[in-house]
């Protein structure tokens, strides 16, 4: 059974930085997409960024491409996401999540998912 576990999720000040961690098991993901959401309340689930397993492809939202970076370690099966010159729009519960395939920005596309944890951002 696939698990999804994030860590690093907190509060920080507008500016600052944060790392967010997706510890993944339950199956090789050699053939999966890796990707981070985050959800606001009385918001739509929106897609952040995703990286291929294989090939390490990354993909970026324009709302927080060069702000922010995604990277894994194949060999603790584990995702990153390296958020920078953080806004209090930021603020958001992130998820990670996988599907079996290439790159999709939409969340339907995803099949597993984490739990999600907070990032509030304050101004």
């Amino acid at each position: 059974q696939v698990q999804l576990v994030e860590v690093g999720g907190g509060m920080v000040q507008a500016g600052g930085s944060l790392r967010l961690s997706c510890a993944a098991s339950g199956r090789t993901f050699s053939s999966y997409t890796m990707g981070w959401f985050r959800q606001s309340p009385g918001k739509e689930r929106e897609y952040v960024a995703a990286i291929t397993w294989s090939g390490g492809s990354t993909y970026y939202a324009d709302s927080v491409k060069g702000r922010f970076t995604i990277s894994r370690d194949s060999a603790k099966n584990t995702v990153y996401l390296q958020m920078t010159s953080l806004k209090p729009e930021d603020t958001a519960v992130y998820l990670c999540a996988a599907r079996r395939g290439g790159f999709y920005s939409a969340p339907v596309a995803y099949d597993y998912w984490g739990q999600g944890t907070q990032v509030t951002v304050s101004s």
